[in-house]
């Protein structure tokens, strides 16, 4: 009874942020009978759907708590279960300056692209929410950076917003540059997978110029996703470290590294050492995606349009600087390393 109790006011926005994802899905699945394939994906959707019911109309206070839940537990739990689709194994073939070369284009792209948001004016949190998405891999870095730097609502929504429009142009784009680039097959794979944000869309953009760009990119994407670990474990360290001096001032304690952040390494180490069954990683996977459509669905209905609509501007051109940015220090990479 006393469960009950504690559990009974989410209900109500629980069920309200379900639904909203299962109209995202509903949505997704429709687009892909119609037009062969899913250009607008469920997350995107589902922030959309959420932002228009809250833009709408007053939503009632009773749909609140179930809603805050959704946007933060039920993303916490995606992020621990989201380890589970990273090997480190992966990185095994692809030789070491290359690997180093990876770590130094997220690096410096992050640091540049910070810098050119702040330029731009954009808040901190929000100019580190898109430079961790455009150096790293898109919406999954821009969802589990988003809680580690207690990023608002608002912020959340205009990161993934206007780069997953970026995101869908690179695809679009980046194979007409290989025909006038000069690169190799396996350099512009090298490119596309340095550039393009998630893994099925590097396999869009390197399936035009073959086989061996395919290959190459998926390898040196999945190499670059391997980063998402050490950075949201070192922004999680920095923003205990500036929080700290408060904490001490109230008498406050907090652990230095969040929980979920522990729980997606310490996943991640399991599936390296391949303590998980094979069998078992679509179905986590799945568990992961569906929670984490869901805590957007809750996040988009705490997002009022015109709370986010006011920054389009700036954001689409710090994105958009930050990608450019991007691709050429990753060019340099191929260059330097005089791949071929």
């Amino acid at each position: 009874m006393i469960y009950l109790q504690r559990i009974s006011p989410i209900i109500p926005g629980l069920a309200l942020s379900s639904a909203v994802a299962l109209a995202a899905y509903a949505c997704e699945r429709l687009e892909a009978n119609l037009f062969g394939a899913r250009w607008i994906e469920s997350l995107i959707l589902a922030i959309a759907f959420g932002i228009a019911i809250c833009t709408s109309r007053p939503l009632p206070s009773s749909v609140r708590p179930g809603i805050h839940f959704s946007e933060k537990f039920l993303l916490e739990i995606a992020i621990v279960l989201l380890g589970a689709s990273i090997r480190l194994s992966t990185i095994q073939g692809v030789g070491v300056a290359l690997i180093a070369g990876i770590a130094a284009v997220v690096i410096v792209s992050i640091g540049a692209s910070y810098l050119l948001g702040r330029l731009l004016g954009l808040p901190p949190k929000l100019a580190t929410l898109i430079a961790c998405g455009n150096s790293i891999c898109g919406n999954s870095a821009i969802v589990a950076v988003a809680p580690v730097i207690d990023a608002d609502s608002e912020e959340i929504a205009a990161a993934l917003a206007f780069t997953a429009v970026l995101g869908v142009l690179v695809v679009f784009l980046l194979p007409t540059l290989y025909y006038d680039s000069g690169l190799s097959v396996s350099q512009y794979g090298v490119l596309a997978g340095l550039s393009v944000y998630a893994v099925p869309q590097v396999l869009a953009a390197t399936a035009p110029v073959g086989v061996l760009a395919v290959q190459t990119g998926t390898l040196v994407k999945l190499v670059r996703v391997l980063m998402l670990g050490p950075v949201i474990l070192l922004l999680g360290v920095l923003v205990k470290a500036q929080s700290g001096a408060e904490d001490a001032k109230t008498g406050r304690h907090h652990s230095l590294v969040p929980w979920f952040i522990v729980g997606f390494l310490g996943l991640m180490a399991i599936r390296s050492l391949g303590l998980i069954s094979e069998e078992l990683i679509a179905p986590i996977a799945t568990i992961s995606t569906a929670l984490t459509v869901t805590a957007m669905a809750a996040l988009g209905l705490s997002v009022n349009i015109r709370s986010v609509a006011h920054a389009g501007g700036r954001v689409i051109c710090a994105a958009t600087l930050s990608l450019l940015t991007l691709g050429m220090i990753s060019y340099g990479l191929i260059d330097i390393l005089q791949l071929r």
